[in-house]
């Protein structure tokens, strides 16, 4: 999809550039070899890409990362293809060693209505979440279509198989290894015409990541 005149790959992977990282992993399905084709290996935007492809049929959000995981380190940020996430990863990928945790959630206080839910994670041991008490009151806590991951956390069985991340998610709640870190810069997402539409208007030339 275009935004703002650029394939909005384009603008992720400047984003990912800007914030410190130097290499991704896509994970792609019907029509990923365009993809690769347009964006080869990544050094037009000074990344290092590689490809994961789902073969002959889709593997869902959690069966792609499955499926990725020889490519993979043992820890990783996942951002989803329709998000844009200007925050600070170092941050976010740092927390998963220093919370000792399986996988990290990362939810965004904010003020924007963008799917308002309260935090659901299990308190006590490593998936307790510390948020701001005042910004919770005021707008509680929205996912924002991104986590970061330990490599062990998608290593056992499901090979091959489609399945969903929140799987994933949902076992490791159970077992008091998700933790959350709260982060509060904007979320933007072209999912939605008025997501669209924010961000074509801060992605216009000039606009700083």
């Amino acid at each position: 999809m275009a935004v703002a005149g650029e394939p909005f790959l384009a603008h992720q992977l400047r984003l990912l550039h800007a914030r410190g990282l130097r290499r991704a992993i896509l994970c792609v399905g019907y029509l990923g070899e365009m993809i690769e084709r347009d964006f080869g290996d990544g050094s037009a935007f000074g990344m290092e890409l590689r490809y994961s492809f789902d073969g002959p049929k889709l593997l869902g959000t959690g069966g792609a990362l499955r499926q990725a995981l020889p490519l993979l380190g043992e820890e990783f940020f996942v951002l989803y293809g329709d998000s844009y996430l200007p925050i600070d990863y170092a941050a976010v990928l740092g927390g998963v060693s220093r919370q000792r945790a399986a996988g990290i959630d990362d939810r965004l206080s904010q003020r924007w209505g963008v799917g308002h839910e309260q935090c659901a994670l299990r308190r006590g041991g490593a998936s307790c979440v510390t948020t701001n008490a005042r910004a919770r009151r005021r707008c509680g806590t929205s996912t924002t279509g991104s986590a970061s991951f330990a490599r062990r956390s998608l290593r056992s069985g499901r090979r091959g198989r489609a399945f969903d991340l929140a799987d994933v998610q949902r076992e490791l709640v159970a077992k008091d290894a998700l933790a959350g870190h709260e982060v509060f810069q904007r979320f933007y997402e072209i999912g939605s015409h008025a997501g669209l539409a924010e961000l074509e208007t801060l992605l216009r030339p000039g606009t700083p990541l």
